[in-house]
C-alpha cells in the first residue's frame, strides 16, 4: 500500500497540524525549519527538489478570518491554480491568502473544518506546483471527484426528493465543485445519521432559486442512484475510524471509507 493509502488507513491522531507536518515527512520526505528569528511557531515546508516554499504554517488572529471572533488558529498557506481559486474559497476553513499572494496562494484553517483527504490533496498540488519543473501536472489532476454530501431528513421530505423521473435521476441541491461523472455518498443527518446512498452526477451547476427559513439552493446537480447501504449501515462510528468526524457540508470521500463500503457491500 502506497504512503498516502496508509495515511488514510490510520485512525487521525494528534491536532490537525501535526497530522500536515507528519504527511510532508512521510510523503515528500520534508520537515518543517522556522525561518524567521524568534519565531518558533511559524513554519515552512520547502520543496525538496526546488527549494521552494510549499506551505507555510502559522498561528494567527481567528479574527483576520473569522470577523468578531476571538482567540487565535492555526491555519497554512497552500499554493494552487488561479482556476481554482474562485471555487475553493467558498469552500468551510478555506480563505483567500493570509499575507501572500492571493492570486495563488489560498489559507486553509487548521481545525478540522477541511478534512484531512481535502488538506492533504491541496498540499500535494502545493508541493507539484512549486517544482520548478514545466509541463508538470495540471492542478485540476487533484480535484475532489468522490464526495460525501449531506441530506437533512428534518428540513424536507428526502423519500419524495429522492423519487427517480422518467430518466431514473433526482435533482438535489449543489454546493461544491461537483462535475458530471463524480460520485456523490449521500449523508442522512440525525436521526439517521449514516451515508444511505451512492449515487453518480449525471448533470451540474443547473440554476435555482429558492430560499426557506433552512434552506437556501443556487444551483442543482441531478443525480442518478447507484447504490443504496441500509444493513449494515454506514454510520458516524465507523465513519470517523475514516477520519470522518462530522459532515457540516460537501467533502471529500476518504479512499480508506470507499474500500470500507465496497468491502461491506460490493463495488457497482
Amino acid at each position: 500500500m502506497d504512503k498516502a493509502r496508509r495515511r488514510h488507513a490510520q485512525k487521525p491522531t494528534g491536532t490537525q497540524k501535526q497530522r500536515l507536518l507528519r504527511a510532508a515527512v512521510e510523503t515528500y520526505g520534508v520537515e518543517g525549519d522556522h525561518p524567521f528569528s524568534g519565531d518558533s511557531v511559524t513554519t515552512v515546508l520547502r520543496h525538496s527538489e526546488s527549494r521552494r516554499w510549499f506551505a507555510l504554517i502559522m498561528r494567527i488572529p481567528r479574527n483576520r478570518l473569522y470577523p468578531g471572533s476571538e482567540g487565535v488558529v492555526d491555519a497554512v498557506n497552500l499554493k494552487s491554480s488561479p482556476l481554482m481559486l474562485g471555487s475553493l474559497i467558498q469552500e468551510d476553513g478555506i480563505f483567500p491568502a493570509y499575507h501572500m499572494n492571493r492570486s495563488h496562494w489560498i489559507s486553509v484553517v487548521l481545525d478540522g473544518s477541511v478534512p484531512d483527504d481535502t488538506l492533504f490533496s491541496l498540499l500535494d498540488m502545493s508541493y507539484r506546483l512549486t517544482s520548478g519543473k514545466a509541463g508538470g501536472r495540471s492542478a485540476s489532476h487533484f480535484r475532489i471527484s468522490r464526495w460525501i454530501v449531506p441530506a437533512n431528513p428534518r428540513w424536507f421530505d428526502l423519500e419524495e426528493i429522492l423519487r427517480p423521473d422518467e430518466s431514473g435521476t433526482f435533482l438535489f441541491k449543489q454546493s461544491s465543485r461537483v462535475e458530471v461523472g463524480d460520485t456523490v455518498y449521500l449523508y442522512v443527518a440525525a436521526p439517521v445519521s449514516a451515508i444511505r446512498y451512492k449515487c453518480e452526477a449525471v448533470e451540474v451547476n443547473i440554476p435555482d432559486d429558492y430560499k426557506d427559513e433552512h434552506v437556501t439552493v443556487k444551483r442543482l446537480m441531478r443525480l442518478r442512484v447507484l447504490q443504496e447501504y441500509a444493513d449494515p449501515p454506514i454510520g458516524l462510528a465507523l465513519m470517523r475510524e475514516h477520519g470522518v468526524t462530522t459532515v457540516r457540508g460537501p467533502r471529500g470521500m476518504p479512499l480508506s471509507l470507499q474500500e470500507e463500503i465496497e468491502h461491506r457491500y460490493g463495488g457497482r
